[in-house]
């Protein structure tokens, strides 16, 4: 059944609060499925299936389906749509609010689960990083979200769109732009364009950092005045002195006038190093960061 059946039908209008935009054009969930690598072996959580379409895909392709939809008025709908689906677990929740190592135990068989979806456009940052988070139970995720936010995921130092997000989620992923979506493809349309993105996620990080949440400190500093050089940023937001600042940019051999987001990975990693050995020469605590 088509999305405007299905809408009609069931006299669904998408809701605004929610940021409900139904994907129109099929052609896409199977581009999903397939970078996804979908098997009969394989276990899929999908966020946010909306009205199914995708879901009903995913069953026929997986051997389980666990849906969390937070929109309650969408779940009885699913439910009729997916009655005669026995490989496909409805659940009305904030996917944010989930423990998902939870929903692993309680649902899923294998040691890892894929994540499928077409993110809601007004949580689609936090849901990644909880993604992240859960990198030890996830071995990859496609999701369908803002161009913007996938030109983010993928940019590399020296960009403007290079940043937080694009370094969390690359120190723990490959990132691949698998295909642009047209505002076209949906109902309404939203009113910017969308793409499909993969992570293949890894357990550990792709470069040495001593300590993760250090790590994550610093280049949120560092991140927190994009207009003035790393070093007064650092200087500024970690209340570093002069002195100590000095040294840690003489240790890296990296030039402090430049700006965060021209730092790659290693240069940070480099930083949290040297700026652990300063701390710890002072006796530092490191649960000074909470």
């Amino acid at each position: 059944m088509k999305i405007k059946e299905i809408m009609k039908r069931y006299d669904v209008r998408p809701s605004k609060r929610l940021g409900q935009h139904f994907l129109m054009d099929e052609s896409f969930l199977y581009k999903m499925i397939k970078a996804a690598e979908i098997t009969k072996e394989d276990e899929v959580l999908e966020i946010g299936p909306g009205l199914g379409v995708l879901t009903l895909k995913l069953a026929d392709y997986s051997r389980k389906v666990v849906a969390v939809e937070k929109d309650g008025s969408l779940i009885k709908i699913l439910e009729d749509l997916l009655k005669n689906r026995k490989n496909v677990c409805l659940i009305n929740e904030d996917v944010l609010k989930l423990d998902l190592n939870r929903i692993k135990k309680d649902y899923f068989t294998n040691n890892y689960f894929k994540i499928v979806a077409n993110l809601p456009y007004y949580i689609t940052s936090p849901i990644l990083m909880k993604v992240i988070e859960n990198r030890d139970i996830i071995s990859k995720a496609v999701v369908m979200v803002q161009k913007e936010v996938a030109e983010r995921l993928a940019s590399l130092p020296g960009s403007k769109s290079y940043g937080i997000l694009s370094i969390a989620v690359q120190l723990y992923s490959d990132v691949e732009i698998v295909s642009l979506v047209g505002k076209g493809a949906f109902f309404p349309p939203p009113k910017v364009d969308s793409a499909i993105v993969k992570l293949d996620l890894q357990k550990k990080a792709k470069v040495d950092i001593p300590d993760e949440k250090i790590f994550f400190k610093i280049v949120e500093a560092a991140f927190a005045e994009r207009r003035k050089t790393v070093k007064n940023s650092l200087k500024n937001n970690l209340e570093l002195s002069p002195e100590e600042v000095d040294t840690i940019f003489q240790k890296t051999d990296i030039d402090g006038k430049r700006r965060a987001e021209t730092l790659s990975i290693e240069e940070f990693a480099s930083i949290c190093r040297v700026f652990m050995e300063l701390k710890g020469m002072k006796g530092w605590d490191k649960n000074v960061f909470h």
